[in-house]
């Protein structure tokens, strides 16, 4: 029962953060959407597709940061 409430509340807390479209997390890193699509096209960044739609969850967003930021330190998280 108890997991059952916590997986309830990891819903909750992710539906409080909008997947984002491909404009919206180039905005983000400051590049354009072509740039997104060719990180998404090469598995670079995860995507979620829903037919012809696809969005980026945030958290995948931050973590590719995290990452991009390891790296140019030369550190790999």
């Amino acid at each position: 029962r108890m997991d059952e409430i916590k997986h309830a509340q990891g819903a909750i807390q992710a539906a409080m953060h909008p997947l984002l479209t491909y404009r919206e997390a180039a905005t983000v890193l400051g590049v354009t959407p072509r740039t997104v699509w060719t990180l998404v096209q090469a598995g670079t960044l995860p995507a979620v597709r829903f037919g012809r739609s696809v969005r980026i969850d945030p958290a995948d967003l931050r973590r590719f940061i995290d990452r991009a930021k390891g790296a140019a330190q030369g550190v790999e998280p």
